[in-house]
């Protein structure tokens, strides 16, 4: 055999080889394809990852496409006392139609329409009121906690809190009440890589803490959460067991309760752990320097001590997110409105009921102004969050006092922390 004969024969083996291993790489590539066209019929698979939460975004389009319009109807489950005082009480709301409750983003509202009467007048009367979820999202049950509000110590002749009043002595188990659905800007914001999260909650505050961190702790997150509690004593200190239990079960969790005047019962280091108010020396005495979330939501003292507090120690303000009480402005949102000139009178228009008035400068918004000549409007917060106030402009334009939270239709305004810019003509 000669030597070109030789290297034909090893030239043809060669070629013979490359042609086997083209051929089976041609036939893997057309198994994959195959397969990739029927994962495309197939039904997605759906995959839970409990060290992960919903983005934010997600987790609000799950929220939006499973809400209802409106008011649904539920029932109180069950109602349970969760401090010493009995002042806070917890409500556990189920639909009357059964059908499973839409998520929800942790820390947001639900807003009600009671039918009451009015302690004043002996008239029954129609009032909104909005409260923060207190739990993690089940699919079964809401679940809120309200503190009764006595009338003020130093104006024993004021009527104690209407809502909360008639939640506590009239809402019995069985009690069917109007809800709409959860909503509300202040809530855990839900990222694929979470922060050390700190939440911080003065008195009822806590509640939209515990749905924050009831939510995180039971997916399984392993990111650091510290929970910082004020309350004067364990006469107001809400689930105290609950807490407890969750701090000896979750080492990523680290809990700060603050009793400010505790009875001489209460045992440091056993009931609470600081005898103090929830300010910036004890963060800064606890927490490490790192990037954190901060959540934020209590009385107006707390809520401006704090929020100035924590962006003098460099906290940047898009890592603070927070909710106070009632009609509660803060001067982190504070925004100097234009006055209205005395020299231009501006006239209010309220169309349902054919009333044209002059504009009153010395009222607060045009829902002070409003109530006080004698114009009904559906109110809540009366802080700018949940948009009970909403009302259509048919004509002219408002001021804010400060940054509106609640989502604006187009056309509308905000009559709580509003005032007129020129001639108004409002829907009402």
């Amino acid at each position: 055999m000669t030597t070109g004969t030789l290297a034909l024969i090893i030239l043809g083996v060669i070629l013979v080889q490359v042609a086997i291993v083209m051929l089976l790489i041609i036939h893997r590539r057309k198994r994959e394809y195959q397969e990739l066209d029927r994962s495309k019929d197939a039904s997605p698979a759906v995959i839970s990852t409990p060290s992960s939460l919903l983005s934010k975004q997600t987790a609000e389009t799950v929220a939006s496409c499973s809400s209802w319009e409106g008011y649904r109807e539920f029932s109180v489950q069950r109602k349970e006392f969760e401090d010493n005082n009995k002042s806070i009480c917890s409500f556990y709301l189920v639909p009357l139609d059964s059908k499973p409750l839409p998520v929800f983003n942790p820390g947001q509202f639900l807003t009600f329409k009671l039918l009451l009467e009015d302690p004043v007048t002996y008239e029954s009367k129609t009032i909104v009121r909005c409260y923060s979820l207190s739990d993690a999202p089940r699919s079964d049950y809401y679940r809120i906690s309200i503190k009764r509000v006595p009338a003020p110590a130093s104006q024993p002749d004021v009527p104690p809190g209407l809502s909360s009043s008639f939640f506590h002595d009239h809402i019995k188990e069985g009690s069917k009440i109007l809800v709409k659905a959860a909503s509300g800007h202040f809530h855990l914001i839900e990222e694929e890589e979470l922060l050390p999260i700190v939440l911080i909650g003065g008195g009822i505050g806590i509640t939209p803490m515990l749905s924050i961190l009831n939510t995180v702790l039971e997916r399984g997150v392993k990111t650091e959460v510290w929970l910082y509690y004020g309350i004067p004593s364990s006469d107001e200190h809400i689930m105290k067991a609950h807490l407890q239990v969750l701090a000896r079960t979750h080492d990523n969790f680290h809990l700060h309760v603050c009793y400010s005047a505790p009875n001489e019962s209460d045992a440091e280091g056993i009931d609470y752990q600081h005898n103090t108010w929830v300010g910036i020396p004890l963060l800064r005495g606890t927490l490490k320097l790192m990037r954190y979330q901060f959540y934020v939501c209590g009385p107006k003292p707390m809520m401006e001590s704090l929020l100035p507090g924590l962006e003098g120690l460099g906290v940047n303000s898009n890592d603070i997110y927070y909710e106070s009480f009632g009609p509660a402005t803060l001067i982190k949102h504070k925004k100097t409105a234009p006055a209205v000139s005395s020299e231009q009178p501006v006239n209010i228009t309220f169309t349902q009921t054919a009333k044209t008035i002059l504009w009153d400068p010395a009222a607060d918004s045009l829902l002070e102004f409003a109530e006080a000549n004698g114009i009904e409007v559906e109110s809540s917060c009366r802080a700018g969050n949940c948009g009970s106030c909403q009302t259509t402009v048919k004509a002219g334009e408002v001021d804010y006092n400060q940054e509106p939270d609640a989502d604006l239709s187009p056309g509308h305004c905000l009559l709580c922390i509003s005032k007129p810019k020129n001639d108004l003509t409002l829907e009402l």
